[in-house]
């Protein structure tokens, strides 16, 4: 896993996709500061708790502390949510030039 520790979200970037078995991530800089994840699923009565460790676990294994992480999940699987959200984390830290 990508290592952003010291690293700023600078912009919105997303990854995946809003189809079955998988999840559009959406991440955005946080101006109140800290990690802020929002998430639309169909199965969320079932999986917010897991949805939301999986997107928590990536942010703090990448060194990750202040994002806006939107999940629209449409099914995906524990590894798919954590690919999504370790992408759009890169290509919101990824300073423009």
């Amino acid at each position: 896993m990508n290592d952003l520790t010291g690293s700023r979200i600078w912009r919105t970037a997303t990854a995946g996709n809003a189809e079955k078995s998988d999840a559009l991530v959406t991440v955005s800089p946080n101006p109140a500061g800290g990690l802020s994840i929002q998430v639309k699923s169909v199965v969320k009565a079932f999986y917010e708790d897991a949805i939301l460790a999986a997107a928590r676990e990536t942010a703090q294994a990448m060194g990750v502390t202040d994002a806006r992480i939107d999940l629209d999940d449409c099914g995906a699987l524990d590894y798919v949510l954590r690919a999504r959200v370790e992408t759009a984390l890169l290509r919101a830290a990824k300073e423009e030039a």
